[in-house]
């Protein structure tokens, strides 16, 4: 009788938007590559930088700050190292359509196979950013810590996607106008004195789900589309993010977890997605048990 051979272990990469908690990364063996922000010429990695210093610099600047990706070789040498080790890689990474993160992932894969022709490395497009990211690769990095193979690691990873939701209020539109990074919530722009949007991520880019008077008004919304999510596809994990705004984040906090008696774990979002969206922005991103009802169908 013929055996199958065992699956090789998965290592699980991904890149600093994901924001996945320190000891979720260390207790499932996650590897992270670090995007970088830019001050001019000045170029410091996300990976470990300050979030109060970010963003009080941010704000005594006139001038905002740019956002760059991983390079390649750092890819290569995350890739690299797990290969050596005898892993499979899977790398689930920010929306292809908001930075070239995937696709220097996907240049660092060619070069590893140059010198390492059966290196197996599958990589996922998350098509979102924040903990709506994280949660993909959470579930990518469980699977892999279950035993599961590679196809089936970047399965999971993909099954996730449809079954996320993030839900973020900015301070301002500002931020997102200026970086260039507010795709379908342009048509805000000439009314930001009379509403305060709620954005949301859907094909990869940022989006309107819908617009209301004030920041109490947007986040009691955001919390009854969370319940209506809740009630129909159930409800398998939550976060609540913020920027800079850590008071305000565990209010939220307590609004959640009153709506559906799940204490969410409040994560703050670092510098390269913070200087688009800016300082004050409250968020959830949460994971159902069901595929979620479409933004366009719920907005």
């Amino acid at each position: 009788m013929r055996l199958e051979a065992a699956a090789m272990p998965v290592r699980v990469v991904t890149d600093s938007t994901s924001y996945v908690p320190t000891d979720e990364r260390e207790r499932l063996g996650i590897k992270v590559v670090t995007l970088f922000v830019n001050f001019g010429q000045e170029s410091f990695a996300e990976e470990g930088l300050d979030n109060e210093w970010f963003y009080q610099r941010m704000a005594s600047g006139s001038e905002l700050p740019t956002s760059s990706q991983p390079s390649v070789q750092s890819m290569v040498d995350v890739f690299t190292e797990a290969v050596e080790a005898g892993e499979d890689v899977c790398g689930v990474f920010i929306s292809a359509d908001m930075s070239g993160t995937l696709e220097s992932a996907r240049m660092a894969v060619e070069m590893v196979r140059e010198t390492h022709p059966d290196a197996r490395i599958e990589l996922v497009d998350s098509r979102s950013n924040s903990m709506q990211l994280g949660l993909a690769v959470l579930q990518a990095a469980r699977a892999a810590a279950a035993g599961a193979s590679l196809d089936e690691v970047a399965a999971a990873a993909r099954a996730t996607i449809p079954r996320t939701r993030f839900l973020f209020v900015p301070h301002t539109l500002e931020h997102l106008r200026k970086g260039g990074r507010i795709g379908g919530a342009s048509a805000l722009l000439g009314s930001l004195l009379q509403i305060r949007p709620i954005l949301t991520v859907t094909g990869g880019t940022t989006n309107v789900w819908g617009k209301v008077r004030t920041k109490k008004r947007a986040l009691a919304e955001m919390v009854s589309v969370l319940a209506a999510d809740m009630e129909s596809s159930g409800l398998a994990e939550v976060f609540v993010h913020h920027i800079n705004a850590e008071a305000e984040g565990r209010e939220f906090a307590t609004m959640v977890e009153e709506a559906t008696g799940q204490a969410p774990r409040i994560v703050g979002i670092g510098p390269v997605v913070g200087l688009h969206v800016g300082p004050g922005t409250l968020a959830i991103a949460y994971r159902a048990e069901r595929d979620l009802p479409s933004a366009a169908a719920a907005s």
